[in-house]
């Protein structure tokens, strides 16, 4: 998967309520989350308690990854 051009579909999205964010870490992995992921940047990563976060694919590490949390589109706040 080429970051730059896509991410995860969110039809792949894990089945059950409240998996309504996904980010890419520094690394090019991303993840989707239950709750919020607050930023790391230090780490290089996204942060959320690991029961609240589950692998959703790889690509290619980003130099823009602190800009790539997603709000599931129709979520509600």
């Amino acid at each position: 998967m080429d970051t730059h051009d896509a991410q995860p579909d969110w039809a792949d999205a894990p089945e059950g309520e409240g998996w309504n964010w996904l980010a890419q870490d520094a690394d090019g992995r991303w993840f989707w989350y239950r709750t919020e992921p607050q930023l790391n940047w230090s780490g290089g990563v996204w942060r959320s308690n690991s029961r609240n976060q589950r692998p959703a694919g790889e690509g290619a590490p980003d130099p823009d990854w602190d800009r790539t949390l997603r709000r599931r589109p129709g979520a509600k706040e």
